[in-house]
This record gives structure tokens, C-alpha cells and sequence, in this order.
């Protein structure tokens, strides 16, 4: 059987597509977001603006914030990368699953800071049962652990950015992965947390359905796209590539003079590639998941708009599905103030600027504000 062929340009076409990026979708906002997979929300207010700008029918940050804190349709919790995310509460059984399944690669801890494994399913029990049907601050769910395992748990032996972290905090992300720990609302201006009351997916099936869901959110891809993505061992993703190919879960195709994959059944794609201007905001699923990423950051791009290589770090600009400038907003109370920095000559017709004008308008449609455009260089850096 012949492998197909699938051009950067068409995978672009597709991705943007499936993600409201081509033409807003009517849609919920639990529904994008499990379309993207995921939105990095470290910064909430850019999560919420990269959820709402994929919809259609004037939705704004308030319908996205709703569906967090309200409906419950959404969940903040430590989703790929080890990262904040919104995740659509409908897909935690999977992203627990899948979470679980990857071999832990991180940095030991010193003994006198450590945990062992008996200590750490004790802090798991305890945050499970602590959270259930309450919100707790990182104070009170310290107490809360400390009273049901032991002064230790408590003990301040992490080194943290103003002082020193409890011990058991180095089980936070461990514990929204096992799907007994999601954020909660804050309380003033402190941190909360809660049970999201998820059941893990069985490991294999869980990260199959991820592999599977991912192809068809950005493939083709490797299965060392994936483990970038994941932030997981590349080996580890080579061998759950391989065993699903047995499976007949995903197939071959040549993409961009490598051998990547897409899922079984899932290998069409438009002719025609993407057109438009798109204004993405801070780690934007679409700028961090989808590669080559020297396509995606073609020339100047990739020196302007990746910071030390990373992308997401600076908000982009996308003119027919590749990067072709930075922004940044300034917000005074109902007014945005936007400065876009072209990259190169893609913003230079006019027919574009007036596609860009309209995307700004978007932006502030999502804000519930008023928006001014100034072309111009961007003078923010990248956000850590």
C-alpha cells in the first residue's frame, strides 16, 4: 500500500479548521477546549481569551469563566507539561489516565526533603478526602493533611519562591493527576483548591485515546511531536507509537519528508491551505502543539516570536496559518490598548490590515472592551 503524502500546508489547513481557528464554531467551551485538547491557563485571563476567540456568536471571556466556575463543564487543574490547564471535565477520566501513565522522569528529591512511596499514597488519601465537596486554601488543606497523616507532612522543607514550601506540596502535581486535586475558585486572593471526584481511565486505554485525539488535533505528527508536547520521555513515545501501529489505532503517512502519523480513518485533508489573520494570545494551543515548528515560525519568526526556542512565551499573530508577527495588549479599565510588530511583509496589503482591525475588535469583543491598534514594536518581553 502506498503512503500518502500530507503537506505542512494541508495539516495547517485541517488543524485550524477543527479548531475554530479557519471560521469561529458554534459550539460550548468545554467542547473547543476538548478540541484543543487543552488550554495552558497559567495566565487565566489568556486561557479564557484563547477558549472564547475559537467560538462563534459573540461569546466573551465571561461564557469561558462560566463554564469554570459555574457549569463545572471546565476544570483548572496540572494538565501536559506539568502545566496549569483548563480541561474539559468530560475528558479528566482520560487525562488522568494518560497522565498516570508516563514514567516519571523527574529530579529526586534530597532524603531529608523526600517522601517515600508509602508517605506519598498517604498524602494522596489525605487530599482526597480533605477536598471532597469543599474548597480549600493551601493553608487550610495543610492543616487538613497534617491532622489526617502526621506533623511531617507539613514540615517546611521546600525550597520555595519567598521562603519554604510544606512537604507535601511536592505531591500537588501528582495529585491533580490522579484526579483527587483541581483549583477551585480563589478565595480573595488566595489560592483553592477542591476534589474534582474524577475515575482515572485504565493507563493503556487512556493514553491511547490522548495518541488518538492528538493525531486528529494536530497530526501528522511524530511520535516525538507527541513526546514534546506531553513533556515525556521520547523513547517511552516511540514504544506507545509502536504498539498502537500494531494495534491498527494509527497509520503512516510521509509528512514533510519524514514518516509521522495520523489516526486510522483520519487521513483526509483540505487541498487548499488556510487564509486569514488570527491574533493568539499567551500560550495558545495551536502556537505550542503544532509542528514543524519552523514552519509554523518560518525565517524572523523564529528569532522574534520563540523565546530561546519556546513557543507560547509571546502572543502571535497568524496571517494564513503561520506566524508573521507578535502583539501585545495593555487593559485600562473598559479600554485595550493593542501594538502589533509585524514580522516580515505578510501584514503589509491592506486587505490584511483590515483583517488584523477586525481581529483586534475580536479580542476586545471577548474583553467586554474597547480596542485601539497600534502598529509598531512590541517592547514586553516574553512572559516567563
Amino acid at each position: 500500500m502506498t503512503t500518502r503524502t500530507v503537506t505542512w500546508t494541508q495539516s495547517n489547513a485541517r488543524t485550524l479548521a477543527r479548531q475554530g481557528l479557519d471560521e469561529p464554531l458554534t459550539v460550548t467551551p468545554a467542547a473547543i477546549t476538548s478540541a484543543m485538547l487543552a488550554a495552558q491557563a497559567q495566565v487565566l485571563s489568556a486561557a479564557e481569551l484563547s477558549v472564547a476567540l475559537r467560538l462563534g456568536g459573540g461569546v466573551t471571556r465571561t461564557a469561558v469563566s462560566d463554564a469554570l466556575w459555574t457549569e463545572g463543564s471546565l476544570v483548572k487543574t496540572y494538565g501536559p507539561r506539568g502545566t496549569i490547564h483548563l480541561l474539559a471535565r468530560d475528558d479528566l477520566p482520560m487525562w488522568t489516565g494518560a497522565l498516570t501513565s508516563i514514567p516519571d522522569s523527574a529530579l529526586r528529591m534530597p532524603e531529608a526533603v523526600g517522601l517515600t512511596a508509602a508517605r506519598t499514597e498517604q498524602i494522596i488519601a489525605a487530599i482526597a478526602d480533605a477536598l471532597t465537596d469543599v474548597h480549600l486554601t493551601t493553608d487550610e488543606l495543610t492543616e487538613a493533611i497534617v491532622t489526617r497523616t502526621g506533623p511531617w507532612a507539613g514540615d517546611l522543607v521546600m525550597e520555595a519562591f519567598q521562603g519554604k514550601w510544606p512537604r507535601w506540596r511536592q505531591v500537588t502535581h501528582l495529585a491533580a493527576h490522579r484526579g483527587v486535586l483541581a483549583f477551585a475558585p480563589n478565595k480573595g486572593r488566595r489560592v483553592a483548591y477542591t476534589n474534582p471526584l474524577t475515575t482515572p481511565m485504565e493507563q493503556r486505554e487512556a493514553l491511547g485515546r490522548l495518541v488518538v485525539r492528538y493525531l486528529g488535533a494536530y497530526g501528522p505528527a511524530t511520535s516525538g511531536h507527541f513526546a514534546r508536547w506531553l513533556a515525556a520521555p521520547q523513547g517511552w513515545a516511540r514504544q506507545t507509537f509502536a504498539s498502537l501501529a500494531g494495534e491498527g489505532r494509527i497509520e503512516p503517512v510521509r509528512y514533510e519528508g519524514d514518516t509521522a502519523w495520523v489516526a486510522a480513518g483520519d487521513g483526509e485533508f483540505p487541498e487548499g491551505g488556510p487564509r486569514g489573520v488570527r491574533l493568539l494570545p499567551y500560550f495558545d494551543a495551536y502556537a505550542i502543539a503544532s509542528q514543524p515548528r519552523d514552519l509554523l515560525f518560518p525565517g524572523p519568526a523564529r528569532e522574534r516570536a520563540l523565546a530561546g526556542g519556546q513557543a507560547g512565551n509571546y502572543p502571535v499573530v497568524l496571517v494564513d496559518g503561520t506566524v508573521a508577527g507578535v502583539w501585545h495588549l495593555k487593559r485600562s479599565r473598559k479600554r485595550i490598548a493593542v501594538t502589533v510588530e509585524p514580522i516580515g511583509a505578510a501584514l503589509d496589503r491592506t486587505a490584511t490590515r483590515a483583517e488584523l482591525s477586525a481581529q483586534v475588535e475580536r479580542v476586545a469583543q471577548v474583553l467586554e472592551s474597547r480596542a485601539t491598534l497600534t502598529v509598531g514594536t512590541v517592547l514586553v518581553g516574553p512572559h516567563a
